[in-house]
């Protein structure tokens, strides 16, 4: 499991979809999650960067959990997936400021992910806050995106996750070069 973090961890990192400390990755295991410790670096995370606590319950190991971990537990409590990563890709938390929902303007996007919700919040919102929220909002779609903050992606393995965030990423990119240019982002080229 180890090395499962640290691949999908070193890829956000190196991909810049996450800051040295920011995101955080989980894994469910019957009632309890794995999850990485309070400001772990996602790119270089080694064994004490795993927290292992309760999905209802706290343990000694709890308050070592990231900031996150209410997010996570409502995901696992509220839907099938046995994986989570939060992340922070750059431009599609910039469209976070100004779109109420992401339609991906590519092909594997519009497949993939057919459309993102944008969780609107207040800014200064605490982690975990929003828990609830997320959680009923993914188990209809794979990724959900926080105003001004971040991803939440989930599935049954932190890979597949990871991907959902990549493809959402790459989707975001692309609108926001679409909406630089004076073309109608709605208008499929021939």
């Amino acid at each position: 499991m180890l090395f499962q973090f640290q691949a999908v961890g070193q890829a956000l990192f190196t991909q810049g979809l996450v800051s040295p400390q920011g995101g955080n990755l989980s894994v469910k295991l019957g009632e309890h999650l794995v999850i990485t410790h309070r400001g772990s670096l996602l790119g270089f995370i080694q064994e004490g960067d795993l927290v292992e606590t309760g999905i209802s319950k706290n343990n000694r190991a709890t308050p070592l959990a990231s900031t996150e971990l209410e997010v996570h537990r409502c995901i696992y409590k509220n839907t099938s997936a046995l994986a989570v990563v939060h992340a922070h890709p750059p431009y599609a938390v910039a469209l976070s400021f100004v779109e109420k929902e992401i339609v991906p303007p590519d092909v594997e996007g519009r497949a993939l992910l057919s459309k993102v919700p944008i969780l609107s919040a207040e800014m200064g919102v605490k982690p975990g806050e929003l828990a609830d929220e997320i959680a009923r909002l993914m188990g209809e779609y794979r990724v959900v995106l926080v105003r001004g903050h971040g991803t939440f992606a989930a599935s049954q393995l932190l890979e597949e996750a990871y991907y959902y965030t990549v493809v959402l990423e790459q989707s975001c990119r692309l609108l926001y070069l679409l909406k630089a240019l004076p073309v109608d982002p709605g208008i499929t080229p021939v």
